[in-house]
């Protein structure tokens, strides 16, 4: 009997250290014979990442931004995650539509009405799977202050257009995430990510474990 597919989300501000943690659920996973599907937004499919290098290095306001995330994320679910789902694999997405209420929402202080009207045309697709909204099985959210986060990526990396914004944005941005977390608690998962990494991985596997994944 195939498995049913899932989706786990990896959510945080940038420099929350996402990455080598998805990276190494995906490993883990595939260790107890899953299919694992390793993806990202904004992004995921040629048109998507096209409109990601948009997003991340032309100057646009909030609605843009928002018009193109949600742009990307259809044609996203329509090419990889939908068929995937149905195939019964494990579909890791580094960032979705929370990041979208995070940072176009919370940091931009977009009306966020809108954003979940979009929401429900994008991830509704009427016709597809009956029409219910599509929102992951899990959200791992990696949570740490906006002044470490912004230590970190110096560190790692230059900065793209998000990335440059001011600490203020990124506490807004973090406030967002909460408020998402607060209005669904049973989908997210909070992981304090002030911490070494070795604890943060062991957060990540918890919270995979307790909602009983694989």
């Amino acid at each position: 009997m195939t498995p049913a597919g899932r989706v786990i989300t990896f959510e945080g501000i940038d420099g929350a250290g996402k990455s080598s943690h998805i990276e190494a659920l995906a490993e883990a996973l595939r260790a107890r014979g899953r299919e694992v599907l390793l993806t990202r937004e904004p992004g995921g499919t040629p048109l998507a990442e096209r409109l990601r290098e948009l997003f991340l290095h032309h100057e646009m306001d909030p609605l843009t931004e928002a018009l193109l995330v949600f742009a990307g994320r259809r044609d996203h679910l329509r090419v990889v995650i939908r068929p995937a789902l149905a195939r019964g694999a494990v579909v890791l997405c580094d960032r979705f539509t929370d990041a979208t209420f995070a940072y176009q929402g919370g940091g931009r202080g977009f009306d966020r009405a809108v954003l979940a009207q979009l929401e429900t045309w994008v991830q509704g697709a009427r016709g597809e799977e009956g029409g219910a909204l599509l929102q992951p099985d899990l959200t791992l959210w990696f949570d740490l202050p906006a002044a470490t986060a912004a230590a970190r990526r110096a560190a790692a990396r230059a900065a793209d257009r998000l990335e440059r914004e001011d600490q203020a944005f990124f506490d807004r941005v973090r406030a967002g995430y909460a408020q998402r977390a607060a209005a669904d608690p049973a989908r997210f998962a909070h992981i304090d990510a002030d911490q070494p990494r070795e604890a943060v991985w062991a957060q990540v596997q918890q919270a995979v474990l307790a909602r009983q994944e694989g």
